[in-house]
């Protein structure tokens, strides 16, 4: 995938010198936005990318524009999110966001087909791309129960918020992307086509 010489690739351990620049760009961007993110560790960075569980945007001469990582969640791992997205500074505004997110969201569907994709995030940016891609808001009760994933959120300069409301609110927005509700809308709308051409 290519757009103004950037190109988005599934991560791998070729990329682990780029992990440190990562988690920097993450967290000043937090800094930047005032919100709420939860750190990221280089180390965390490099087992997404030894997994086969992220995707990397460089440019030709190989300078790193943009991330994203997905994990799973749950006993089952029936729970996906996308999470660490970021773009470099001076890619913002291009498109690419979207571009890298639309990787990570189908390197997830491909890696977990069954999974429902989810995420949490103050990023209206984020949202819209969300949205694009068929995730609806949710409550937050029906995301992933699985006490890691909320762990993650601790150091957000926002958890006291999730803390003090027993995880049910934030000033994230949940998202969710069920793929069987998809399913049953395609069979709907197929349905109705099939109805309307009798």
């Amino acid at each position: 995938m290519e757009n103004n010489k950037v190109t988005i690739v599934t991560a791998t351990e070729e990329h682990y010198k780029y992990a440190e620049e990562i988690c920097q760009t993450i967290e000043e961007a937090a800094k930047i936005r005032g919100t709420g993110i939860a750190k990221r560790d280089p180390e965390y960075i490099k087992s997404k990318m030894r997994e086969g569980k992220a995707v990397i945007a460089l440019t030709h001469d190989g300078r790193f524009v943009g991330f994203c990582y997905i994990e799973t969640w749950g006993k089952e791992k029936n729970f996906v999110a996308n999470s660490g997205l970021i773009v470099v500074p001076e890619f913002r505004e291009l498109g690419l966001g979207k571009m890298i997110k639309k990787a990570a969201f189908e390197l997830s569907r491909k890696k977990f087909p069954n999974a429902k994709l989810f995420g949490i995030t103050t990023s209206p940016a984020v949202m819209k791309i969300n949205y694009q891609l068929g995730y609806r808001p949710v409550t937050f009760s029906q995301l992933t129960d699985d006490e890691a994933f909320w762990k993650g959120c601790e150091s957000c300069v926002n958890f006291d918020i999730l803390k003090r409301t027993n995880y049910k609110h934030c000033l994230c927005t949940a998202m969710l992307y069920d793929p069987q509700e998809k399913k049953n809308e395609s069979e709907k709308v197929d349905e109705q086509k099939s109805s309307i051409s009798l």
